[in-house]
């Protein structure tokens, strides 16, 4: 008797959850349903979504479109605050070099001193180089070995070529701007997106700088290997007629780029500093030159 008791038990107890099993799953299935029904009426939203830009245009944190030729501000975003500027310096230094008449053929072997702390670069100790292959190193591609090598070999002190990058944009009216090296992988060499264009206006006006930044690869060879590096000005693969130009970037600075460009015939200069991403920087110019284009066509 107590055996059949237990057996009688067991099976109303397995009833029980078996009906409650039932009556979960039940009252579940209506929210299974509704989800499926906000789903198929697209009232459930994805997680991933296409950003747009914010308000202003631009993702930089600062910017501005002028036109060359007459000095106009066609748009700008915190164009007189002075941030960091990473490799957009070496358009002042490729300057101050150049105005002391070097021979460009002539060659300089790279040392230890300008490899320290430079970064990513194809160049090796006791490597000899002619300065018209550095200085396509230094614009192109940003190699910081190679801009030091050429600062060396100017025939100025360090001090008195600092002090010359300085004098030389008080002179071209970049009155917010500060260098403390030839590099721009200090923080402290800093300017504003207005002083900036000022200085790829001056840059890109000297021909060798327009025709080097405006050149989409380049091979040289030394007496130890060949060397092919690349512009990183991804814009001279756009259809943009580009006259000049340069990147830039440490982790202070942000992704920085000035262009000078035309298109529909009209010449812009177009600055943004501290943008979030690499491909942020020229999208972001991207969209003010159309910005830009377009409310000058719209204009009667």
């Amino acid at each position: 008797m107590l055996s059949r008791a237990r057996v009688l038990c067991g099976a109303l107890l397995l009833t029980a959850l078996m009906a409650g099993t039932i009556t979960t799953i039940g009252a579940a299935a209506p929210a299974h349903r509704s989800t499926l029904a906000r789903r198929s009426a697209g009232t459930v939203h994805h997680r991933h979504r296409v950003r747009r830009a914010p308000p202003g245009g631009v993702w930089a944190r600062n910017a501005i479109v002028l036109d060359p030729a007459t000095g106009e501000v066609l748009f700008e975003k915190n164009s007189d605050s002075s941030v960091p500027i990473a490799s957009l310096s070496k358009l002042m230094t490729m300057m101050v070099f150049l105005e002391q008449k070097p021979d460009l053929d002539r060659e300089a072997v790279v040392t230890r001193d300008e490899l320290a702390g430079g970064g990513h670069t194809q160049l090796r100790n006791g490597e000899s180089a002619s300065l018209a292959n550095l200085l396509h190193m230094s614009l192109m591609c940003s190699d910081n070995v190679a801009t030091r090598v050429l600062a060396r070999e100017s025939g100025l002190a360090p001090d008195d070529f600092l002090a010359r990058m300085n004098h030389k944009a008080i002179e071209l009216g970049m009155t917010h701007t500060r260098f403390v090296e030839f590099t721009g992988l200090d923080e402290r060499n800093v300017s504003t997106a207005a002083d900036v264009a000022r200085m790829l206006h001056a840059a890109a006006d000297i021909d060798l700088v327009r025709e080097i930044t405006t050149t989409r690869s380049y091979e040289f060879r030394t007496a130890r290997r060949v060397h092919e590096i690349h512009n990183t000005n991804r814009l001279l693969f756009s259809h943009y007629e580009i006259v000049g130009g340069k990147t830039g970037f440490i982790s202070e600075a942000g992704y920085c780029f000035a262009t000078w460009l035309r298109t529909q015939g009209r010449d812009l200069i177009a600055v943004v500093l501290g943008a979030p991403t690499n491909a942020t920087r020229f999208a972001d110019t991207v969209r003010l030159v159309q910005r830009t284009t377009s409310a000058s066509i719209a204009q009667p």
